[in-house]
């Protein structure tokens, strides 16, 4: 799959102990193409993260402290936010926290039943040191506004009554799903200890701008309830700035708004690019534009598909478009007689990085709709890779943000105009010397502002401050009674 979470290990199931509850109450960038510079900064990358999980384990600061977990999306899930939500978790677990996680069960982006757990109410499993335990939930096959109520109100339904194993001393929920909130704050009420919430998405914005069948008629009264919840929150925590404005209408004070960008969470090292590519089945002359993950109403991609109808021959570019998602059959039907584009299924974990180092320019594209109220999860591993970013997205949304954040890792067209576009594409297509400019911007930022250490202190901060809430530091956890 796409943009993978960290990779499972000593993963076990346990349906016996989930057969009944255990007691029921009430997701502009790019890198430089010299692979010495893309490894010098690996290694030092992996020199300054292995001094920081050191200094960790020797003297933990998160030992004896019980951390909840709650949301939707978790690993195996490879794309959107399961890896923020996976990696929270574990960075917690590695500075020596206990962490539990009541998750929902693999479906996304295909919006269809991982096999391994269709049959199961509940599950359990251990991965990379995090007790996970899965919430079986109806899951749509066409992800509508009105459809994704039942989604969420079965995950709320199951998982509100799995009483957590250990007692918590704080609880973090992550949204775009309701039903985390609503199951973090059902247990944290229960437990009498802090709620912190982290925002990947404001849903009741992001049903309006979705281009979601129902989702404007449904998001005033979305909106309503997020802000409830999120004012329950006693620290709502932001992967981008441009949040802010709206939690304050929310009437959340600006104080327990804190900053908690998401991070890279892939390995990327220098790969043979000619041999990736035949790996993929993608010319190995031509320039290659890149767009990965979910493949929804919110991308846009007929926009993208219209692009590629109009390259020329004497172009030599080329479309990929690799992922899946609920829109696809209709986009591969929309383009079947596009010959400079083609579609490609997620690949493996370790195939990824590699499929972005061997593209040309890598791609972001967004309905003109949505702005600040939601950030495409890929641009931090796009960013990672040190490949040219090129988004079409609008210029006042939490995207284009990101791209000045980046500072010249990539450039910014107009969104729902493939003309723009592809002579976007073709300028850069003939500028190798921008696009080194670029990824050498995207290997800044990313060393920057953009890797595990800056997370384990984001993660850490987080937890210190929900710690501090409850007025007291951590604390062994005790068995609920």
């Amino acid at each position: 799959m796409t943009e993978p979470a960290s990779a499972a290990s000593d993963v076990t199931t346990d349906d016996a102990a989930e057969a009944s509850p255990a007691g029921t109450s009430s997701t502009e960038a790019a890198s430089t193409e010299a692979a010495s510079t893309e490894a010098a900064s690996t290694e030092a990358a992996s020199t300054e993260a292995a001094s920081t999980e050191a200094a960790s384990t020797a003297h933990p600061p998160l030992a004896g402290t019980a951390i909840l977990v709650t949301g939707m999306n978790y690993a195996p899930e490879h794309t959107g936010i399961a890896p923020y939500t996976t990696g929270t978790a574990e960075i917690a677990a590695g500075l020596g926290a206990s962490v539990e996680v009541l998750a929902g069960i693999p479906h996304y982006p295909s919006w269809r039943v991982d096999p391994d757990y269709r049959w199961r109410l509940r599950s359990r499993e251990s991965r990379n040191g995090v007790e996970v335990r899965r919430a079986r939930h109806y899951v749509p096959r066409s992800p509508t506004a009105l459809w994704r109520m039942p989604w969420d109100a079965t995950y709320v339904l199951n998982a509100a009554t799995m009483r957590p194993r250990r007692r918590p001393d704080i609880v973090i929920a992550v949204t775009p799903s309701p039903g985390g909130v609503v199951v973090g704050a059902r247990w944290a009420r229960a437990y009498r200890v802090p709620l912190g919430v982290v925002v990947q998405d404001l849903v009741g914005q992001a049903a309006r701008q979705s281009g979601m069948s129902g989702g404007g008629r449904i998001a005033g009264a979305v909106t309503r309830v997020e802000a409830a919840l999120l004012r329950r929150a006693a620290r709502v925590a932001v992967i981008s700035e441009g949040f802010r404005d709206q939690l304050e209408e929310y009437g959340i004070p600006g104080e327990r708004v804190v900053s908690f960008p998401n991070w890279t969470h892939i390995q990327v090292t220098a790969v043979d690019r000619a041999q990736v590519r035949r790996e993929l089945g993608w010319p190995d002359d031509a320039f290659v534009v890149l767009h990965t993950g979910n493949m929804g109403l919110k991308q846009d991609l007929g926009n993208v598909i219209e692009a590629a109808r109009r390259v020329d021959a004497a172009d030599r570019i080329h479309f990929v478009l690799l992922g899946d998602g609920n829109q696809r059959a209709q986009l591969e039907a929309a383009g079947r007689d596009v010959a400079a584009l083609s579609f490609h299924p997620p690949v493996p974990d370790e195939l990824y990085p590699k499929a972005l180092r061997a593209a040309d320019l890598l791609l972001v594209n967004e309905l003109p709709s949505v702005g600040e109220m939601s950030l495409p999860s890929k641009l931090t591993s796009y960013f990672a890779a040190g490949q040219p970013v090129l988004a079409a997205v609008s210029a006042g949304g939490a995207c284009a943000r990101e791209l000045t954040r980046s500072q010249g890792a990539g450039l910014r067209v107009d969104p729902a105009d493939p003309e723009a576009l592809l002579a976007a594409v073709r300028s850069l297509a003939g500028d190798a010397g921008r696009r080194e400019a670029m990824g050498a911007s995207a290997v800044a930022y990313t060393e920057r502002a953009l890797g595990r250490d800056v997370a384990a202190r984001n993660v850490l901060g987080l937890v210190t401050a929900l710690l501090a809430d409850a007025g007291r530091g951590a604390s062994p956890g005790r068995t609920p009674r």
